[in-house]
């Protein structure tokens, strides 16, 4: 055994009876590409003489997944998290400080976790801290057999208040929608409540407290939640009924006018980068999210098609195969089809294990019920239907919902609705969760001490006041 090894174990062994070089609390960040995710570890000695630790997600605001199996060999430290599909795989250093290796997903990727006393937050100085000056309540309400938990922040004073549900973007989002330390829906519910406007925000289906299994909805199920809430806010005495509206986010941009196409209770819809075209127009219009983003990180021109000539063979699949399995079978024809045109090179490197394992989990993405129904939406069939108002926002500097194709798209759908109230407005130097940025890509949202821009929350609360009443 190394000298070196046998003298720190030695001396672990004195000072901890269980393994304890890898007993604590570990920190690290993970390098996605375009997303960058800080993880926490917590591993403790058990009872059994081995180990038992838990992953926390800390940018996604999730604690406590459970990691199935720990387990040291010498100085290699291997976890497995099925729930994810994920796996981790370290070396600890020789003064037990520091654990470097790669954590896989679908593909392998590069972390390193190091010893910390307490989990490292990032200044995020908007976010509201009590005492304050509203009354904040904790509510659940039904959507049949499907229990939402929410919090409702209220005026306090004279009411009945206007009220202003909150809907979160594509995958499971608490409350907050949190994302990489942010909670922009807190921001926003302590602004707008500031000002007289009551809101509710929701942990999504699987999330919090909240029952059910997000993933499984499409958007006709996210719309059916929605008007669950709205029907509980009605209830409410402290809620005026006639003044009970939407602002949803990027995904929850589409549910909100789909929620509000169907029911005459919606007084009003803000769409916060909202989509006014399909995925298949993007693509077609090379501002799709993925080009973009291919784009701003120098991706050669020949990688910038493939990646579109994929995204057109998915939409094509997804609207021949109703059945998940089925298209995830045609899906793989049709790509290695599509790989045989390429030159060896290329070929190749198409084939890798790492290559292989992200298209998988690629095509389980988009066959998923919510994802499919993204996909296949168009949106501007929804606002064709719309007659409530509307107020549209978008980023300038938007790389997921592209303001120069979208915002619009989402005019032209309403003229042709024939409403009459509705206020489109592109903000300059704002990125899609409405931060001022600078270098403006997905990875530095986590980066950004601001979490929503002043300014985007002053056009908010000021359009909101007009069509509701409220006074500051």
């Amino acid at each position: 055994m190394n000298r070196r090894l046998l003298w720190i174990m030695t001396l672990a062994g004195v000072a901890y009876p269980q393994t304890p070089s890898v007993v604590g609390l570990w920190q690290g960040t993970l390098d996605a590409g375009a997303l960058k995710m800080r993880l926490a570890v917590h591993i403790v000695a058990n009872e059994n003489g081995g180990l038992t630790s838990t992953l926390d997600s800390l940018d996604q605001n999730v604690s406590g997944i459970p990691v199935q199996q720990t387990t040291l060999s010498g100085n290699k430290l291997h976890l497995e998290m099925p729930g994810l599909h994920a796996l981790f795989d370290g070396t600890l250093n020789a003064n037990g400080n520091e654990i470097a290796g790669t954590f896989t997903q679908g593909a392998p990727m590069a972390l390193t976790l190091k010893r910390v006393d307490r989990v490292e937050m990032p200044s995020r100085p908007q976010e509201p801290k009590p005492p304050f000056p509203y009354d904040v309540v904790e509510v659940t309400y039904t959507n049949g057999p499907i229990h939402l938990a929410a919090t409702l922040t209220l005026p306090r004073g004279q009411g009945p208040f206007p009220a202003a549900l909150l809907i979160s973007g594509s995958g499971p989002q608490d409350r907050d929608e949190s994302i990489m330390g942010h909670k922009p829906f807190w921001i926003i519910a302590d602004y707008l409540t500031r000002r007289g406007i009551a809101v509710l925000r929701v942990d999504d289906r699987g999330v919090g407290k909240s029952s059910g299994n997000s993933t499984l909805l499409t958007l006709d199920d996210m719309a059916d939640d929605v008007l669950a809430g709205i029907a509980y806010l009605k209830g409410r005495k402290e809620i005026d009924p006639k003044h009970i509206g939407l602002i949803g986010h990027s995904e929850g941009g589409m549910v909100g006018p789909l929620a509000a196409s169907r029911s005459s209770d919606i007084a009003f819809v803000v769409m916060l980068a909202g989509l006014g075209v399909s995925f298949q127009q993007a693509v077609d219009a090379h501002e799709s999210q993925a080009e973009i983003i291919l784009r701003q990180g120098g991706a050669p021109e020949e990688a910038i098609a493939w990646n579109n000539a994929v995204q057109n063979m998915i939409f094509r699949v997804l609207r021949q195969d109703r059945d998940a399995n089925a298209a995830v079978h045609d899906m793989r024809a049709e790509l290695e089809k599509m790989k045989a045109t390429l030159p060896e090179s290329q070929r190749a490197a198409l084939s890798t294990p790492a290559a292989e394992a992200q298209m998988e989990r690629q095509f389980a993405s988009v066959t998923s019920p919510e994802i499919r129904s993204i996909l296949l939406s168009n949106p501007a069939e929804v606002l064709r239907k719309l007659k409530a108002p509307v107020l549209a926002l978008n980023g300038s500097r938007d790389v997921q919902v592209a303001a120069k194709l979208n915002l619009p798209a989402i005019a032209a759908a309403l003229a042709e609705a024939g409403n009459n109230d509705f206020a489109i407005m592109e903000l300059p130097g704002l990125n899609h969760l409405f931060q001022e940025c600078k270098t403006c890509t997905v990875g530095e949202y986590g980066e950004l001490n601001e979490t929503f821009s002043r300014g985007a929350l002053r056009v908010l609360g000021d359009w909101l006041t007009t069509h509701t009443a409220a006074q500051e």
